[in-house]
């Protein structure tokens, strides 16, 4: 049989069953089906693509070596286009970075996986979603891009139930979880505000430990304070929750904001992005490091409904990286 970084290279004329059978016994499989890594398929992913065999680095938790050549066979078994390589190469890049703690995060008992927000043009030329459901359900390149970057965890990094990952209940995050960036609200993208250019190509990672949904209270006539003060009550509550609050330091803190509150928000006395995060920093009772370290992200679609990310209670830190 041929291999691919030392994992198999299935025919053509390969039979479905067959070829999910050979990744199973290889330990690839992630319980979804995957789609056949044939030659073909793989060269096409990798085509144009220099250094494709260089290291870009060593993967917690098991450390393998993470190349350009093996992220792409995680690309092509979950589904991904060759466009969308970059993307995943980006993110398991970034995740590498020390102050992310993928070594904490990979192998918690915890509920931590690894999340991914694409920004700038290329979220949109590559159809990732920002819109209605953009954490769920129905969008092949949210759905593909962050299950490869979960298989580069599992299959590179060795984060493998009972092995690397060792989770006590895990989340369904484990499977896949990109969403983008929208780019037409009234606060500064998270781009902007990390150094990059405001419509920046870029990814950022985020080690969470799951998603809460937040309504903002007064219905219709909310008031920024209105909007907002739930979101501080659940950033607190995820501080107990995590144990976060037997420590002295504070990490940071991550919201998704949908069009309809961000505009809510900036529209009455024009609030802007610092007071938000002055308020919910006073309000939450200094939930994050400082006022600048509380993330919201403009994403979604039309409604009120917010979601919290909270960041792993054992410390990591979000990065992001420019494509």
């Amino acid at each position: 049989m041929n291999e691919w970084c030392g994992w198999p290279v299935v025919e053509e004329t390969a039979g479905w069953e067959n070829v999910q059978a050979t990744l199973e016994a290889a330990d690839l499989a992630d319980g979804l089906p995957l789609v056949p890594p044939t030659r073909r398929r793989l060269e096409a992913m990798v085509a144009g693509v220099a250094a494709r065999a260089d290291s870009l680095g060593a993967m917690p938790p098991l450390f393998g070596d993470v190349s350009l050549e093996a992220i792409a066979y995680q690309c092509v078994i979950a589904g991904c286009r060759p466009a969308e390589l970059r993307v995943v190469a980006a993110a398991s890049e970034a995740a590498l970075d020390a102050d992310f703690n993928l070594l904490g995060i990979a192998t918690t008992t915890g509920t931590a996986c690894v999340a991914l927000c694409v920004h700038g043009p290329i979220a949109r030329s590559l159809g990732i979603n920002a819109g209605t459901n953009c954490l769920g359900p129905g969008n092949r390149a949210n759905a593909s891009i962050g299950r490869a970057l979960q298989l580069t965890i599992r299959n590179i990094g060795g984060a493998r139930p009972e092995v690397g990952d060792m989770a006590t209940m895990g989340q369904p995050g484990k499977y896949t979880f990109c969403f983008a960036e929208r780019n037409d609200g009234p606060f500064p993208t998270l781009t902007e505000r990390r150094g990059l250019a405001a419509d920046a190509d870029a990814v950022t990672v985020m080690g969470i430990s799951g998603t809460a949904e937040i309504l903002p209270g007064d219905g219709e006539g909310a008031t920024p304070e209105a909007i907002l003060s739930p979101i501080a009550t659940a950033m607190r509550a995820a501080i107990v929750m995590s144990s976060m609050s037997r420590r002295n330091e504070r990490g940071e803190q991550v919201f998704l904001l949908p069009l309809e509150m961000a505009e809510k928000i900036f529209r009455h006395d024009g609030w802007d992005l610092a007071r938000v995060q002055r308020y919910l920093f006073e309000e939450g009772d200094g939930v994050a490091r400082t006022p600048e370290a509380i993330h919201p992200i403009l994403t979604g679609g039309a409604g009120v409904k917010m979601s919290y990310l909270p960041i792993w209670g054992g410390g990591s830190q979000m990065v992001t990286r420019a494509l």
